[in-house]
């Protein structure tokens, strides 16, 4: 199993191109469902979730192909020739559910797997059903597989979700679309991630009005056709890396960022001490003199605080002039980065959803071990401001939601390598 090993010490300066947004492509992948013609996604990410997806929709009849460049996907689905998502891929990723609203839509009828994903949570698919079911789905769930049927296809009607949930949102976003009659989202989810699968639905020929605000309106079409999408940058990425020169200091440019996407988490940065300058298609990040300062942080669904940059943040405000409280909203049991952060010489406290940590001069590089995808990057951009080496285990989590970590970093001067299982 593969290892990362950081040296701390020394700035960061450079250049980093910005990806494009893994979840926004999860959910566009299985639009293809939708629709017999092909559907081109550009600026698709390089990332073990993708390839999980290409290989679950391989599975239920899509043809997959990508080009030359490798960011290009063209997938088309002339007829969805199996309708069961299985449990040996759908247990890898939780996105995996986003198949289950598209084959029912097309075709009435799907059985999927019971998702798994990052160990964070429960993160119930039961919103998921209830949705569907308000738009005449009718649902059982046996032997770990939901077992859906439309008799007759889906019809228009109104969901109100008792609370925000992306993926939901994305999933009843997708089935409306090939619904009879008008469909209406209450409380839906306003992530870009939602805003850019809505442009690829209306791409393809949905008739969809809302996407950024709390209510969509989808009116239902008989067919959706051929479409060309490009997915927008990965504003998760782009946090992530935005933090890294707050930890080592240095000045950092992230090609392709936008300060739209992240405006929350840059106002809890620039609180906290951190320069950010927005240019033409870039972001350029700085740390002011000294350490930065301590900051409260309460996660909420957008666009409020991301809760996929809370154990980044975490790590930052361990080397923080001060105290910090942090307050999990989003999942519960997302602190399991606080452990490892303690074996290089964080000092946290966790109490059910809130974490109270007390800035340190230094941290110390330890071994350490990824519980979860934003985890384990959190504990990279630790080790980035840590004396010694940190090695950091289990980054098969890191590979599932970020490209070429080592060559991004180690270009902008990071001592950083992959140590892979066979030595």
């Amino acid at each position: 199993m593969d290892s990362i090993l950081v040296k701390g010490g020394g700035e960061l300066h450079g250049q980093i191109p910005i990806a494009g947004a893994k979840n926004a492509a999860l959910a566009q992948m299985p639009a293809t469902l939708l629709c017999a013609e092909p559907l081109t996604l550009t600026n698709v990410p390089r990332l073990t979730d993708i390839r999980t997806m290409t290989r679950l929709l391989e599975s239920l009849g899509t043809i997959v192909s990508q080009r030359d460049d490798s960011r290009t996907l063209e997938l088309q689905t002339p007829e969805i020739t199996d309708h069961k998502a299985d449990y040996d891929i759908v247990r890898q990723m939780r996105a995996s559910i986003l198949v289950l609203g598209p084959m029912l839509a097309r075709d009435g009828h799907a059985v999927v797997s019971l998702p798994g994903g990052c160990a964070i949570g429960a993160r119930p698919v039961d919103l998921h059903l209830k949705g569907l079911e308000a738009l005449g789905a009718e649902l059982e769930l046996r032997d770990g597989y939901v077992h859906a049927r439309a008799r007759g296809g889906l019809r228009g009607g109104t969901f109100v979700f008792p609370f925000v949930s992306v993926g939901a949102t994305e999933n009843l976003l997708m089935a409306a679309s090939l619904c009879k009659g008008t469909t209406v989202l209450k409380n839906a989810a306003r992530e870009p991630e939602i805003v850019d699968l809505a442009r690829c639905l209306r791409a393809m020929g949905a008739h969809i009005d809302g996407e950024g605000s709390a209510t969509l309106t989808i009116e239902g079409v008989d067919s959706l056709h051929a479409a060309s999408h490009t997915v927008v940058t990965d504003r998760i990425e782009l946090g992530t890396y935005m933090l890294a020169p707050a930890f080592t200091g240095g000045r950092v440019e992230l090609l392709g960022g936008r300060l739209e996407l992240v405006q929350a988490f840059a106002a809890k940065l620039s609180e906290a001490g951190v320069d950010i300058e927005e240019t033409g298609n870039s972001l350029i990040v700085s740390r002011k003199n000294g350490r930065v300062s301590a900051v409260d942080v309460v996660t909420a669904p957008h666009p409020g605080f991301p809760t996929d940059l809370q154990a980044q943040m975490m790590a930052l405000l361990c080397i923080a002039e001060g105290t910090s409280v942090l307050e999990e909203r989003i999942f519960e049991n997302r602190f399991m980065h606080a452990p490892e952060l303690i074996r290089m010489g964080a000092v946290i406290d966790v109490h059910g959803g809130t974490a109270t940590v007390t800035g340190v001069d230094k941290l110390r590089g330890a071994p350490v071990m990824a519980t979860d995808l934003r985890a384990s990057v959190s504990l990279i951009l630790a080790g980035l401001a840590a004396k010694g080496e940190t090695v950091v285990s289990r980054v098969y989590h890191l590979d599932r939601g970020y490209e070429r970590v080592e060559e991004k970093l180690s270009a902008c001067g990071a001592t950083i390598e992959r140590v892979h299982a066979d030595g």
